[in-house]
């Protein structure tokens, strides 16, 4: 038995045991904490994953790391987790190597930069080696996801809080079925996402979103690529930040900097409206400091006064983005790492196809003819219905449109 009280299991060595970086995973002190503790394994326990969501999103989250071990599995939706974890138990090192490895390497290098900050070179060096075999098992057992700068930043949370059998089977399943849309071969569905910033800023406060009018949303990018784990240093305050976004909708994620923006409006109107980039330098770093329970139950209350349904422009986010398919918290309890895979392919076929057109709109631009639009733009719809059925027309006009277009089918 651990100081701390935790019975340490015989299969597992001391030195593999996730450390407590901060007082997010010290001893509970307080009646009410205990209490909360009481509350969080007992929904565990009896697999009531409405009550673990509630708990936590609520002041405090899931309060210790010894308890997210058991209640983040739960959360991501591995009810049976002991049989995903079997998946992940054969040996990855003997599958082919993903094409991502080498930038993984170079991430992991400048890894634990923040935290934990009571451990020596060597340790941290151990847990490099631990970081970088985490995610390249994970890359490998789903060799079709591509790995982004940043992903490392999440894994290194996940490495820290869970132990080390349950950590191959989590980061899966967050990949596969609540980031997906940062793991494609683009980021236009994490572009996608940022759009959506200015249209919630537009029904809270069209004055700050008008003034913000020529300051694009990239901002948000590192801190929703990462789910802030790039951003906040504190090692209690991203375990924190982990357990809502574990238990809420995906979309949350996008609601919670809309909200950090809107905090700071008073601080966005003092730079003139004409200043896009000194707005977009303000906006892509997160304020210091960061109450994190005011902002979640600021986003909470955001979320629940304009959900997604009411923005203008969610018809246009795709179907199987995870925007989507984890919309509602019950959505991702069911799904399998094998479905994950299948809206995948279906996203990589919309951006061909999105990158098909593109191509065809820019090439009936440049030989546009005034009398001959109206035609043009039918032949388009034509053309269109071909590449949505098929590999596109065939015969000697399909071969003249694939040399006009450069297209070579799916």
């Amino acid at each position: 038995m651990e100081p701390n009280g935790r019975v340490v299991e015989e299969t597992e060595k001391p030195e593999d045991r996730p450390s407590d970086p901060d007082a997010s995973s010290l001893p509970l002190r307080s009646k009410e904490s205990n209490a909360k503790v009481a509350s969080i394994l007992d929904a565990c326990k009896w697999r009531d994953i409405s009550i673990l969501r509630t708990l936590a999103t609520s002041e405090g989250g899931l309060v210790s790391d010894e308890v997210r071990r058991q209640a983040w599995p739960l959360l991501l939706g591995y009810i049976d987790h002991h049989s995903e974890e079997k998946e992940f138990l054969k040996d990855w090192r003997t599958l082919p190597k993903h094409r991502d490895e080498d930038q993984v390497r170079l991430d992991v290098d400048r890894s634990f930069i923040y935290y934990p900050n009571d451990q020596s070179s060597e340790d941290l060096d151990r847990r490099k080696e631990e970081l970088s075999d985490l995610i390249t098992e994970v890359l490998r057992s789903q060799p079709y996801l591509c790995y982004f700068q940043g992903y490392h930043d999440i894994c290194q949370v996940f490495l820290l809080v869970l132990e080390p059998r349950s950590r191959a089977a989590a980061v899966a399943r967050l990949s596969t079925l609540r980031i997906r849309d940062f793991m494609l071969p683009t980021l236009a569905p994490a572009l996608t996402q940022l759009r959506l910033i200015p249209v919630i800023l537009d029904a809270v406060d069209p004055k700050l979103c008008a003034h913000l009018s020529l300051t694009q949303p990239f901002f948000a990018l590192t801190g929703t690529l990462t789910m802030y784990a790039h951003d906040i240093q504190e090692y209690g305050e991203i375990a924190r930040l982990f357990d809502v976004l574990l238990a809420r909708e995906a979309v949350f994620s996008v609601y919670m900097f809309a909200q950090i923006v809107l905090q700071r409006s008073d601080e966005l109107f003092e730079t003139p409206a004409d200043e896009p980039e000194m707005l977009h330098s303000i906006l892509s770093k997160l304020p210091k400091p960061l109450d994190i329970e005011e902002l979640i139950a600021n986003t909470v209350y955001l979320f629940e006064k304009h959900p997604p349904e009411r923005l203008r422009t969610w018809w246009s986010v795709s179907s199987s983005s995870v925007l989507k398919t984890a919309r509602w918290p019950e959505q991702t309890k069911d799904q399998s790492l094998e479905e994950g895979e299948m809206y995948f392919k279906k996203q990589v076929k919309e951006l061909q196809w999105a990158e098909q057109r593109e191509r065809v709109l820019k090439v009936v631009w440049k030989y546009r003819r005034p009398a001959g639009t109206i035609g043009v733009a039918v032949l388009v719809g034509v053309l269109s219905f071909y590449l949505r059925r098929g590999s596109g027309p065939s015969g000697l006009f399909g071969a003249f449109w694939r040399q006009w277009t450069g297209y070579k089918g799916h």
